[in-house]
């Protein structure tokens, strides 16, 4: 991957012809001999660590060509102390041209890493189908760190006998340790949720995968390790929909211009901490009118802040925006406002999973229709 691979904001690329053209004119115009050398010479290495190697041999040729010019012009061409200053601008122009080596064989390094990254995301985390009966499904998986494309989020919409069920979790902990815990939560999601006869009982289930796979993990891992999650099950008519909390961020409905949260009646512990001895509380069971869209998200969405720390609230920012046709533009108006909202990166991941229900038939036993919608690089 060449620097000049990057995308830089407009003013960083005329940063090497400004102090080339500073270098060259204060070299020309001040009494002092060669005064702009030092602005030259980071023309050059500016370039070569941003922009291609053709913009940095570009940037050395021009250094050389103005040391030239001022070595003729001031009569040194041909003795030793001109020599000497050519010398030192054809080093510092091929340590320029080293430095471009160097950033662009990480460069390239850092791109392998990424799209190892991004196989295994989509490995771990596929999309889910992007049409389930009367229902179009949307999701999307923002990593914190931009780099890293993968993190503890997930989600899945599955058909199964009892409708459509659904999962969105945030595992604690961040690394390829909340990866391994997301294979091992989905996997067991995929096989249960046509298995399990209610959501209570998937939830164990779930469960019972998590401690399963925590037994092989270091004490404190297996001790403050923990995924809050939310079960839900939209039923075949998709008229209704159960949610079981587990200690997880709540949904929201979107009608119209409306926006409602899902609070549950009783918050559920998250998955994991079934030691504690507290019994898992029962599943809400909330309308699904035609046209709504539910909106399922992690807590990377609810605990962004704005520069004066308040936290996003999604039901303040969406009031209003709606109606939503489509549950992708549910989630482009929802990644707009927070962005907007925290006016720079935020500091945790976050997932974001959208059902509208449209008018139409009723949902048939689990016709699942494609890939949802990538996930955005």
């Amino acid at each position: 991957m060449e620097p000049s691979s990057r995308r830089l904001p407009w003013y960083v690329a005329i940063v090497p012809v400004v102090l080339i053209v500073a270098g060259a004119a204060g070299d020309a115009l001040t009494p002092t001999e060669y005064a702009g050398d030092a602005l030259l010479s980071a023309g050059v290495m500016v370039t070569g660590a941003l922009f291609s190697l053709r913009r940095t041999i570009a940037a050395g040729a021009a250094m050389v060509l103005i040391e030239v010019v001022l070595t003729i012009r001031d009569g040194y061409f041909g003795r030793p102390v001109g020599t000497r200053t050519l010398i030192n601008v054809v080093l510092i122009a091929l340590v320029g041209v080293g430095v471009n080596r160097v950033v662009a064989h990480y460069g390239r390094r850092l791109e392998q890493a990424r799209s190892v990254a991004e196989a295994a995301q989509r490995a771990v985390l596929p999309q889910p189908p992007a049409r389930i009966g009367p229902l179009t499904v949307a999701a999307v998986y923002h990593a914190a760190e931009v780099e890293a494309q993968i993190g503890g989020d997930a989600y899945a919409v599955q058909g199964t006998p009892y409708g459509t069920r659904l999962l969105i979790a945030d595992v604690r902990g961040k690394g390829m340790g909340a990866v391994g815990v997301v294979s091992v939560l989905l996997g067991t999601f995929r096989v249960e949720a046509d298995r399990a006869p209610d959501l209570t009982a998937l939830a164990g289930a779930l469960e019972h995968a998590l401690l399963k796979e925590g037994s092989h993990r270091e004490e404190a891992v297996r001790t403050e390790g923990f995924v809050t999650a939310l079960l839900g099950e939209i039923t075949p008519g998709a008229d209704r929909v159960r949610l079981l909390n587990c200690g997880h961020p709540a949904p929201y409905l979107l009608r119209g211009t409306a926006v409602c949260a899902l609070d549950p009646a009783d918050p559920g512990l998250p998955l994991g901490m079934s030691g504690l001895g507290v019994p898992r509380p029962e599943p809400d069971t909330w309308p699904f009118p035609p046209g709504g869209t539910l909106l399922l998200i992690t807590d990377g969405v609810t605990e962004a802040r704005n520069r004066s720390g308040q936290f996003y609230e999604p039901a303040a920012g969406l009031g209003g925006r709606g109606p939503f046709r489509r549950p992708e533009q549910a989630i482009d108006a929802l990644l707009h406002d927070v962005e907007h909202w925290t006016g720079g990166p935020r500091d945790d991941d976050m997932a974001i999973l959208a059902i509208t229900r449209s008018a139409g038939e009723p949902y048939r036993g689990g016709q699942e229709e494609g890939p949802g919608r990538p996930p955005p690089r």
